[in-house]
């Protein structure tokens, strides 16, 4: 990886938006990149807003603060309308199928609708729903590989949820499928 890869994820308290990022900066840092994870959340924490923004770089980062990003993982319609517009030109956009309502019309920007929160729910453990998505992102980008991914959920899980990590790691690799089959708008 040759240049900064800015990433936002935003949606609802309680959909594991911060867990998303701080689990891909660790994979960074697993490879050797410099990285930056800012969590921004609402004072009632489950329910409310939460978003924060990844930076991973080759180079050292000179601010944690974006206002554009090269990848947008939106879980609801208040994020949507508010980041949608923060995407870079040729950037990806991926979104939860089940809480958006109006989706980006931008025919700028790569954007992937996915039932995430239905294939956790097939998958009997809807808290992984956030999973799903980050395999998608993996999937769809060169940001950083799988395996250091996997080695950031060992390193990011509290030890008291280490028996998690399989269906995590299951969930995983759901979303690099489910990406695969599907196309990029």
């Amino acid at each position: 990886m040759d240049k900064d890869h800015e990433i936002i994820f935003a949606g609802f308290g309680g959909q594991g938006i911060l867990s998303m990022g701080k689990i891909l900066a660790y994979a960074g840092l697993e490879e050797g990149y410099e990285v930056c994870w800012l969590p921004s959340y609402g004072p009632e924490m489950r329910g409310g807003t939460a978003n924060c923004s990844v930076i991973i770089s080759s180079k050292k980062i000179s601010s944690p603060i974006s206002t554009n990003y090269d990848c947008g993982i939106l879980l609801n319609q208040p994020s949507m309308d508010k980041f949608e517009s923060k995407i870079k030109p040729g950037g990806i956009l991926l979104y939860e199928t089940a809480e958006i309502i109006k989706v980006s019309e931008r025919d700028d920007i790569n954007i992937l609708g996915l039932s995430a929160f239905e294939e956790a729910q097939k998958m009997e453990v809807k808290q992984v729903a956030n999973m799903i998505i980050l395999g998608a992102l993996i999937n769809n980008t060169c940001i950083v590989k799988i395996d250091s991914v996997l080695k950031a959920l060992e390193d990011v899980l509290p030890q008291r949820h280490h028996h998690l990590i399989p269906i995590n790691k299951k969930a995983l690799l759901k979303g690099m499928e489910i990406a695969e089959k599907e196309v990029l708008n």
